[in-house]
């Protein structure tokens, strides 16, 4: 829904009165401006935490920029020294194969042959927990995980901003 309608305001040149963000742009300037307090602190096990730069939100939506937050609000949240990264990232990262309508498909073994290249960028880096903000890409990292042995747990970044923040 969020590319979908960026695209629409880009292809059709809609003019508009508003500014079109992300979450997580959103998050980034409310902690850099002490309107969101968070800290690592939680993280006392020292989890390691990498990131799933999704298609439409990085490489086709709103580009490096909403991947430097990201990875900016992840180190906030679980502390920079416990943040792993993978490559190739940001706007050259690997699709995880779920996107476009091929989680609904039910294409299950050709979507598990596709993520492989991406199951192997995570295993890499042997993440405990992989982040990502879209639902497919979750979905996919998740069974991806499931299908090949990996070890990681595949969250949304909102259940580790709660975890961090300061009461």
């Amino acid at each position: 829904m969020f590319f979908a309608t960026l695209e629409g305001l880009r292809r059709f040149n809609i003019p508009h009165k508003f500014e079109f963000v992300s979450i997580i742009t959103l998050y980034a300037k409310w902690i850099r401006n002490g309107r969101l307090q968070v800290t690592p602190e939680w993280n006392r096990e020292g989890l390691r935490f990498a990131v799933q730069d999704p298609c439409k939100l990085v490489r086709q939506g709103l580009g490096d920029e909403v991947a430097e937050d990201l990875r900016y609000v992840v180190k906030q949240v679980v502390g920079e020294e416990n943040f792993v990264e993978t490559w190739p990232n940001r706007s050259n990262n690997f699709c995880c194969g779920g996107g476009g309508g091929a989680i609904q498909a039910g294409f299950t073994e050709n979507r598990m042959k596709y993520g492989k290249e991406k199951f192997d960028q995570f295993d890499r880096v042997k993440p405990d927990v992989v982040i990502t903000p879209c639902h497919n890409c979750h979905t996919q990292i998740m069974q991806l995980c499931d299908h090949y042995g990996g070890r990681w747990k595949t969250t949304h970044l909102w259940n580790w901003l709660v975890k961090a923040l300061v009461r």
